[in-house]
């Protein structure tokens, strides 16, 4: 069973209205950097920079984090993973630093981002943006901007697909046995 809960123009206004809540935050902030996690993470974050430079004229530096060896499952997988890299173009030292994730459950994906932004400098702090959050924690990780709560069961898969990847826009629920 395949459920559309989220069509492109709903999935628009709640990017425009986390973009707008990372703005009313940090409307004075110059050290302000948004870095996604790769793949859809990365995407989204380039919007929520297009966003606030739309908004506010503020322009933020964005940059994208490929975790595939900070996963603890990485060596557990038996096939060969796809290994994406890491491109941060600034110093991310002092910076206030969003990272910027699809869908939050566990929390384990973004323990490795945060391993990995770590390798990179020392932060002043860093924040969560998450389109879904759809509960299931294993790590005590909260975010601070999410897009919409969505509670689902562990039988259930949540896929969302951007034009950039995918071709179009939307949030899809569905089952884990199709």
């Amino acid at each position: 069973m395949k459920t559309v809960i989220l069509d492109a123009s709903t999935l628009k206004r709640m990017i425009d209205r986390i973009a707008h809540q990372i703005l009313e935050h940090h409307e004075n902030n110059p050290d302000l950097a948004i870095v996604g996690i790769k793949t859809r993470g990365a995407h989204l974050a380039k919007r929520f920079a297009e966003r606030l430079k739309e908004f506010k004229g503020k322009e933020v530096p964005v940059g994208e984090l490929g975790i595939t060896f900070y996963r603890d499952d990485f060596k557990k997988d038996s096939d060969q993973p796809v290994v994406q890299s890491t491109e941060i173009g600034f110093d991310i030292e002092n910076k206030t630093i969003i990272i910027v994730d699809d869908v939050l459950q566990t929390g384990r994906t973004v323990r490795c981002a945060l391993d990995e932004l770590i390798d990179f400098g020392r932060p002043a702090k860093i924040e969560l943006a998450v389109l879904i959050d759809r509960g299931h924690r294993e790590l005590p990780i909260r975010p601070d901007y999410v897009g919409k709560n969505v509670p689902t069961s562990t039988e259930q898969v949540i896929r969302l697909n951007l034009t950039e990847t995918d071709g179009k826009d939307e949030v899809i629920l569905e089952s884990k046995n199709g």
